[in-house]
C-alpha cells in the first residue's frame, strides 16, 4: 500500500443513482443504453484500506471479456459514466467504474462544481486513485476479464487520470483520455501532470480534446504534443475545432454530437489496433 494511504473512513459505502445534482437539468438528447443481455450493476472492490462501490456492466453469457477502466467525471460514478459502462458492455467488454471519491466524499448532491472541487476533488491523492484502479484490475482479472487485453478511458477529471494511469501501469494496452487537463500546479496531493509523464508512458493513449475548451487552452495541447515526440508509446492527440469542453457528455448542453461521435469510433479502433479487444 503507498505510504500516503493511511486507512480513512469510507463515506461513500454505495454509489449514487441518477445524474449528479450539479449537470441538471438533463438535456431532452441523453443516451440511454439498456442493460437487456447484459450484467450489470453495483459491485464492490477491495482497495488497500477497505472497500470501494464501482458499477460494472458486461455481456450476460461468455466470459474472458476484455476489460475498460471507465474513469469519472468530476461529478463522479453517476448515471452518465454507468450508461457509458453499458455501451462498452453491449460491444462485448467487461467495463468498471470505480468510484474513486469513496473517501472524500459524494459529489452527487452538491449543486456546483466550485463545491465540488474545494470539499471532495482536491482532497483526492493522485496515489490513492492510481491504487484503487490496480485493485480494480485484479477484481476484473478475477471475475470473468481478461486483463491481458487492458484498456482505460476518462472524461474531464478521469482524461487527465488516463494519462498518469498509462505511466503507471505496465501491463495497460492502450487508453483514451478525453479533454483531461495536460498541464498544472504541482500540489502534494496531486504531484503530477500528463505534461510530466509523457515521456515515461507505458502504454500509447489517444487524446481526445475541443478546440474551444475554455479550460484547456490550445498552447498546452501543443506543449503536450511536443511533450510526446519523446515518448516511447506512439500516442497522439485529436482535437475538434468546434468542440468546447465536455463535448461526449450527451446530457449536458455541451455535447456536440459529431465529435463525440468521430471520438468514440476513434476510440473503439484505437483499442483494436493497440490489442485490448473488440473493435
Amino acid at each position: 500500500m503507498p505510504q500516503n494511504l493511511n486507512r480513512r473512513t469510507f463515506i461513500m459505502a454505495s454509489l449514487a443513482t441518477g445524474f449528479a445534482v450539479a449537470t441538471h437539468p438533463v438535456t431532452a438528447q441523453t443516451i440511454k443504453t439498456s442493460s437487456t443481455g447484459l450484467v450489470a450493476g453495483e459491485v464492490k472492490i477491495p482497495v488497500a484500506d477497505g472497500t470501494i462501490p464501482a458499477y460494472r456492466a458486461m455481456p450476460a453469457s461468455g466470459t474472458s471479456f476484455p476489460v475498460v477502466l471507465v474513469v469519472q467525471e468530476i461529478f463522479g460514478v453517476h448515471e452518465y459514466i454507468q450508461d457509458i459502462c453499458r455501451r462498452f458492455a453491449k460491444l462485448g467488454y467487461l467495463a468498471i467504474a470505480p468510484e474513486l471519491y469513496a473517501r472524500q466524499g459524494d459529489v452527487s448532491k452538491l449543486t456546483n462544481i466550485q463545491e465540488i472541487i474545494s470539499k471532495v476533488v482536491s482532497k483526492v491523492p493522485d496515489a490513492q486513485v492510481l491504487s484503487d484502479l490496480d485493485a480494480t484490475v485484479a477484481w476484473a482479472a478475477k471475475s470473468k476479464g481478461d486483463v491481458n487485453r487492458l484498456g482505460i478511458t476518462g472524461f474531464c477529471w478521469g482524461g487527465r487520470i488516463v494519462w498518469l494511469y498509462a505511466a503507471h501501469n505496465p501491463n495497460l494496452k492502450a487508453g483514451v483520455a478525453w479533454y483531461g487537463r495536460l498541464v498544472g500546479d504541482s500540489t502534494p496531493l496531486q504531484p503530477q501532470y500528463p505534461i510530466d509523464v509523457a515521456a515515461s508512458l507505458k502504454a500509447p493513449v489517444l487524446g481526445l480534446y475541443g478546440g474551444k475548451d475554455e479550460g484547456i487552452p490550445l498552447s498546452t495541447v501543443d506543449k503536450m504534443r511536443q511533450a510526446l515526440k519523446t515518448a516511447k508509446q506512439p500516442s497522439e492527440i485529436i482535437v475538434y475545432p468546434n468542440a468546447g469542453h465536455g463535448f461526449h457528455a450527451d446530457y449536458r448542453p455541451s455535447y456536440q454530437k459529431q465529435a463525440a461521435v468521430d471520438g468514440w469510433k476513434r476510440l473503439l479502433a484505437w483499442f483494436k489496433q493497440h490489442g485490448v479487444g473488440n473493435g
